[in-house]
């Protein structure tokens, strides 16, 4: 067993109608479920924000949803509320399979620091255990798919890539949320790493 697919938090909030939802979000569901197949290992990773969470706008006064702030880990964006948890908003999206899921990992727990990657919070130094449960299992290639492509996708398709994984991303199985260009910043960053885009 070298390979897995990592499926990033294809959760309600993120999906049509939720608090920080992805356009088309729900959309790759259904090829998800049917890439889990193919693969050995599927890890799922799932925002689970405690409520006042810092990366909220309603944490700081005065400030709004996509506004940014500095934080003692660099510059900050700032979300609507979403994916709190033991919310209807944090949970999976009903249509997705768990079953195969051999791990999931949640993030984003720490009340002081953000966490959009799958294998450290926002400091990238504060670990997940991913990376630890990977190399044990003796996983080297890493498949990635999920929401959003240019935040959470991305930010774990580059510290796979830095720990030495060999990662593609399946864009076609992932949606954006397009932030002031942040799709091109990102795909033009994960090619500049290594990381295949398919």
């Amino acid at each position: 067993m070298t390979r897995a697919l990592i499926v990033i938090d294809v959760q309600n909030d993120f999906c049509p109608g939720g608090a920080l939802a992805v356009p088309g979000g729900d959309g790759i569901v259904g090829g998800v479920n049917r890439l889990m197949a193919d693969f050995p290992a599927v890890i799922l990773t799932q925002d689970w924000h405690p409520a006042g969470h810092s990366s909220f706008a309603t944490s700081h006064a005065g400030k709004s949803p996509y506004d940014t702030t500095e934080m003692p880990y660099g510059t900050q964006v700032l979300w609507p509320d979403h994916c709190i948890q033991g919310t209807k908003g944090a949970q999976f999206h009903a249509d997705l399979n768990t079953n195969p899921a051999d791990m999931i990992i949640r993030k984003g727990c720490n009340p002081a620091i953000d966490s959009y990657s799958a294998f450290f919070e926002n400091d990238r130094t504060t670990p997940t255990g991913l990376e630890g449960y990977l190399r044990t299992r003796g996983i080297s290639d890493l498949t990635l798919v999920g929401l959003a492509t240019d935040f959470c996708v991305n930010y774990s398709a580059l510290d796979a890539a830095r720990l030495g994984f060999v990662v593609t991303v399946q864009t076609g199985l992932c949606r954006a949320i397009d932030l002031d260009g942040s799709l091109a910043a990102a795909r033009d960053g994960m090619t500049a790493a290594g990381v295949t885009l398919t």
